[in-house]
């Protein structure tokens, strides 16, 4: 399921909920940033990691 795309407006709002006010010209900039975050994160979130170990698991000396 994919969401909208943010909106300067919506940028803003977030980012005043967020305590973050921005200026009026970085709105455009902060939506389009976030919708590229939100893309690669659902785009890495259908990788099938199954067979691969925990980072806990990793040992530095190859033991």
């Amino acid at each position: 399921m994919s969401l909208p795309a943010h909106t300067p407006l919506s940028a803003a709002e977030a980012a005043e909920r967020a305590g973050v006010p921005l200026r009026d010209d970085r709105h455009a900039a902060v939506a389009a940033t976030a919708d590229h975050i939100l893309a690669v994160v659902s785009r890495l979130r259908e990788l099938d990691l199954a067979d691969v170990p925990t980072a806990a698991s990793y040992q530095p000396d190859g033991r």
